[in-house]
């Protein structure tokens, strides 16, 4: 079933897709071609956060399961079944596996919003097609990775070769589980790697999924395995294991710096973050259009429920329009989501991943009013929506860049507005942050522009728009937000490695 199909569904269908796939959820690891138990036999409960209620007693993967899964990627790398097969057959197995996934929408779309809350409308409409192009444009790239010969020398010849690096650890987050996780497959399977996953614990389902549907595709058995997990278990293991080359997280700030000493404790493998972020919109009074830029404004903070790294949480806005942009975006934006039940397409909020973020979020909302800040609207648990982890829309004005709720990665529904007087002080307010992941730009004025283009410490910044972007954009982070670039063809590169051959010829005799 397409996505094409799947997007016409209602909420009765999919409840019945639901309640069709849960009872043959698959709970164990994906290691070496097939589902298999964890050794010791532990076991760890998923919740669904929309009811409360447990979804799935999944194998909780240890240390004896990373290694198991690691000497299987290795055997297959070392066999050259993915490696050395010829380019334009590993980029039909990836076509395959793009066209599968579209396929098996109707599942695992289910499986995404069973397991993180996620809204099934976003799913069809924007996860699921992301995580069919991302295979698509890095299957492209299989062909277009060149090595070099260099100018040298008479009677040298010297090469530079391209190689992949050899087993790639994976270790993904629940706010978007597939496409997360695809973000750093597929890329390293481009580049003629093996890899083993560690998705989040909160939600391993689709990617167990995911694994199964490779394999359908054509892919040798060990060259992409999953093993579900405790982060400070299975996570810490495959960052540790001194046979993977490369470990490839999405996560906190927090563990990412764990995952840096990891490396260095072990054979100082390549290590990519993409990790924290606190991102600003800054909203010049010259905005060219007041009212899109207000929309850009809560979607970019009120989609996937907030859970975005790239959120645009902290609203510059310039006081020559800062009463103007709050009136609109209370009118606009106060109702624009809405929770309810993730299966139903007409939602477009569901919950918050777990009770505990609940409270998190709903705790610092409780800080920000006792800093001072205005709430607008929003900063509790909506009505009508049963047991499950929600949290309403909510807005701050009158906030101060000092403010924790300024400061801190909230994760959450939660937008704040900070006033400023021109562009010196919104690149100031900008860069006060440990984070650099994203940012927004608000003008008319091309000068002003470019000069916050240039002056912003942020690997992604958006003009006249926000959280747009095609597989062309590296997607990554300065300082503490990591040091990884996702999502283009830089991305499979850094998956390889360069090797230099100097070979030296025989010139003829000299007469």
């Amino acid at each position: 079933m397409s996505l094409a199909v799947a997007a016409s569904h209602d909420r009765e269908h999919w409840s019945a897709i639901a309640a069709a796939v849960r009872p043959r959820l698959e709970t164990r690891l994906f290691i070496d071609g097939g589902y298999v138990d964890a050794l010791q036999g532990g076991r760890f409960t998923t919740t669904n956060p929309a009811t409360g209620a447990p979804l799935a007693e999944m194998s909780a993967g240890t240390q004896a399961d990373i290694d198991r899964a690691v000497a299987a990627a290795l055997r297959a790398f070392r066999a050259g079944v993915w490696s050395r097969i010829p380019p334009r057959q590993r980029m039909e197995i990836m076509y395959r596996f793009a066209a599968l996934v579209d396929e098996q929408a109707e599942e695992l779309a289910v499986l995404e919003s069973l397991d993180v809350g996620k809204p099934i409308a976003d799913v069809v409409a924007s996860d699921l097609p992301a995580v069919i192009e991302t295979i698509r444009f890095m299957a492209e790239c299989i062909d277009k990775v060149e090595g070099a010969v260099t100018n040298t020398e008479s009677g040298v010849v010297h090469m530079i070769l391209r190689e992949p690096l050899g087993v790639v650890g994976a270790i993904s987050p629940w706010n978007y589980p597939l496409l997360m996780a695809v973000w750093k497959i597929a890329p390293a399977l481009a580049a003629g790697n093996t890899v083993v996953l560690k998705p989040a614990e909160e939600a391993p389902l689709s990617c167990l999924r995911l694994a199964a549907l490779f394999m359908e595709a054509g892919g040798p058995a060990g060259v992409l395995n999953v093993v579900n997990g405790l982060g400070e278990v299975a996570g810490k293991a495959l960052a540790l294991h001194s046979d993977v080359a490369k470990i490839s997280f999405t996560g906190s700030t927090e563990v990412g710096k764990l995952i840096l000493q990891y490396a260095g404790q072990s054979n100082m493998k390549r290590v990519a973050l993409e990790c924290g972020g606190k991102s600003p919109q800054v909203f010049m009074a010259d905005v060219p259009d007041l009212d899109r830029a207000v929309t850009a404004a809560y979607r970019g903070i009120f989609s996937n429920m907030g859970e975005v790294c790239n959120a645009g949480s902290r609203l510059l806005v310039e006081r020559g329009i800062y009463d103007a942009f709050i009136e609109r975006f209370i009118a606009e934006g106060q109702h624009a989501y809405v929770p309810g039940d993730p299966l139903d397409p007409a939602t477009n909020m569901g919950p918050l991943i777990t009770r505990e973020a609940q409270q998190r979020v709903l705790g610092l909302i409780e800080t920000g009013k006792h800093e001072g800040a205005r709430l607008r609207f929003g900063g509790g648990i909506p009505a009508g929506v049963g047991p499950g982890s929600y949290v309403s829309p909510t807005l701050f004005t009158e906030v101060r860049n000092d403010m924790a709720i300024a400061r801190q990665e909230i994760f959450g529904p939660v937008a704040t507005v900070i006033p400023f007087n021109g562009a010196d002080e919104a690149v100031a307010i900008a860069n006060d942050t440990i984070y650099g992941l994203a940012a927004g730009v608000w003008t008319r004025d091309v000068n002003t522009a470019f000069r916050l283009v240039r002056e912003i410490e942020a690997g992604v910044i958006w003009i006249n728009c926000f959280d747009e972007g095609d597989m062309t954009q590296p997607f990554g982070g300065y300082k503490q937000s990591g040091n990884a670039r996702d999502k283009c063809f830089e991305s499979v590169v850094s998956y390889t490695q360069t090797k230099s051959a100097w070979l030296r010829l025989a010139l003829p005799v000299q007469k």
